[in-house]
């Protein structure tokens, strides 16, 4: 399958892209930042919030005869910021590529959402032995999670308007390897990262999903049945580094809320916050 993978220079385009190739998928790379020296893939330079610029891609691949299959969206400033620099940062550029997928008959795209989309959940709500699910409503804990939350809403709107088979996968903590108490329920390490994006595109006619993006965690707070459901089988644990990490006295905070530090006050800023950060195509959740 040839898939356009956006945010390809980020922390998670760089470990993707090989790991689709690996897979036998050919890779088409994007991202706001130009090409890695020695990269051996055409590479385009473009803004994702840019729907003129987004819609050329898509025109150039099929001129060249390669048309675009599949789309795997990882593009996006993956901090808070102000409402709208979060909104244009992963609704507007998942509203451009979708337009560009309508316009090109492309019915694939595989989302990397966020936990924080729900990241204000009480956890009360959840445990490893009750892990919340993806059926109840958005809960964000920041406006990074309400432009998650508006990208996820559009994602649902066509694949019920135009039949798009739209994956959306709620990321917990994309680490190498866990460095705090609150990553062994949230990690989502390297490997797994790659069998999920490579199951979300390879599940038979999915329509619109949601899963969460973790590893194989004892101490998971979040379902992992709607992803095996799609033939996501993560297959690390996060446990296996359990005894190496410190206690801190954040943890308890950490541990109030899914989204973990971002649902704190230290994240808290006006909606409209003029000094916020541009939003930015390099890295994602």
């Amino acid at each position: 399958m040839r898939v356009l993978l956006t945010g390809a220079a980020g922390s998670i385009g760089r470990v993707v892209s090989p790991g689709l190739r690996a897979a036998g998928h050919e890779v088409v790379p994007l991202d706001l930042v130009g090409a890695p020296e020695g990269g051996e893939d055409p590479w385009h330079t473009v803004d994702c919030a840019d729907p003129d610029a987004v819609a050329e891609v898509f025109a150039a691949q099929a001129r060249a005869g390669a048309p675009v299959e599949a789309v795997v969206h990882l593009a996006g400033h993956p901090d808070e910021a102000g409402l709208l620099a979060s909104v244009v940062s992963h609704a507007v550029t998942t509203a451009a590529l979708l337009d560009a997928m309508v316009a090109h008959r492309v019915d694939r795209i595989v989302y990397a959402s966020s936990n924080h989309a729900v990241g204000g959940t009480p956890h009360g709500a959840y445990s490893p032995s009750q892990p919340l699910g993806v059926d109840g409503p958005g809960h964000p804990d920041t406006f990074y999670g309400v432009g998650k939350v508006t990208a996820e809403a559009l994602l649902r709107l066509h694949a019920d308007r135009y039949g798009t088979h739209a994956v959306a996968c709620r990321i917990g903590s994309f680490l190498e390897e866990p460095s705090t108490r609150r990553h062994l329920a949230t990690w989502l390490s390297h490997g797994d990262a790659v069998r999920m994006v490579a199951a979300a595109l390879a599940a038979p006619a999915p329509g619109y999903a949601v899963l969460y993006g973790i590893s194989a965690n004892t101490r998971a707070w979040w379902d992992l049945a709607p992803g095996r459901a799609l033939d996501f089988e993560p297959q690390d644990d996060a446990e296996a580094y359990a005894e190496h990490l410190p206690v801190r006295p954040e943890d308890e905070v950490e541990d109030a809320r899914v989204g973990g530090p971002f649902a704190t006050e230290a994240f808290w800023r006006p909606a409209l916050d003029r000094l916020s950060a541009p939003p930015g195509d390099a890295s994602t959740s």
